[in-house]
């Protein structure tokens, strides 16, 4: 065994180095592996634990997924109380879904399902969405469904990239409000390191795969995002609406009124 190893298990186990099983079973149902909440489909593992670890349940990322597949997952959260979200949700999937939850919330531009459960509750934080270009609004509208359906508050303002610098230099009194700022950007990607030069909050680059052949579908953003010279830019993958707006929704949660 590994000393990598040694050190996971070291608290399951004992004096004597035994596996101490009373430890075991604490540590699979705190992981999901509750017997008393079964979530296995047979084709899904539905993780039933997720909102009380991670603090939102399991997402759906539908894409490549049959719509009886998604639907399925969707009713199982349901019946164990939690409200579902499925991204990447294509059109067959979305008929199925309308048909089967006509109360879900479908948003065919960000291409995403929400089902909550009872009434909404007030919405925490703030949250800024910013594109460069219209063609990147699709990716922020996950962006924005994503953090909305996590109950923070937020705003999208479209086509403000640096081709007219002015057009973001003119939101400057709404970025200094927000808690944390998502720019997405296709093309050279350069929008999140001129917002993070001008804010002193976080700022979660999203490269999106708008642009012409030397782009390489979001490549050439993506590099330029990570090689950020504004120290508080940090970047998800391309097209990650979703990986975005979680990690924007979770820093609007836990944000405080006043910025210093």
């Amino acid at each position: 065994m590994t000393f990598f190893v040694r050190l996971f298990f070291a608290p399951l186990c004992g004096s004597a180095g035994r596996v101490d099983a009373e430890r075991w079973r604490e540590l699979l149902k705190a992981l999901g592996g509750d017997p008393s909440r079964p979530g296995d489909l047979g084709y899904a593992h539905v993780d039933l634990s997720r909102r009380e670890r991670c603090g939102f349940p399991e997402v759906i990322f539908a894409q490549g997924k049959s719509a009886d597949h998604v639907v399925g997952v969707v009713r199982r959260l349901r019946e164990a109380g939690q409200p579902c979200l499925a991204t990447r949700v294509e059109d067959t999937v979305a008929r199925a879904l309308e048909e089967a939850f006509p109360q879900g919330q479908q948003d065919r531009v960000a291409r995403t399902f929400f089902l909550p459960v009872g009434p909404l509750p007030e919405p925490v934080g703030d949250v800024l969405i910013l594109t460069a270009g219209t063609t990147d609004i699709p990716v922020a509208r996950e962006v924005l469904v994503t953090v909305q359906a996590m109950g923070c508050q937020a705003e999208l303002i479209a086509d403000v990239g640096v081709a007219g610098l002015h057009r973001v230099l003119s939101r400057l009194p709404r970025l200094h409000q927000a808690d944390v700022i998502c720019v997405v950007a296709g093309m050279d990607g350069a929008l999140p390191s001129v917002v993070g030069g001008l804010v002193r909050v976080p700022v979660i680059a999203v490269p999106t795969s708008v642009g012409y052949g030397a782009s390489f579908g979001g490549v050439a953003a993506l590099l330029t995002m990570l090689n950020a010279c504004s120290a508080g830019v940090v970047t998800v993958n391309i097209d990650a609406g979703f990986k975005a707006g979680y990690t924007a929704a979770l820093i609007a949660r836990r944000s405080t009124p006043s910025r210093g």
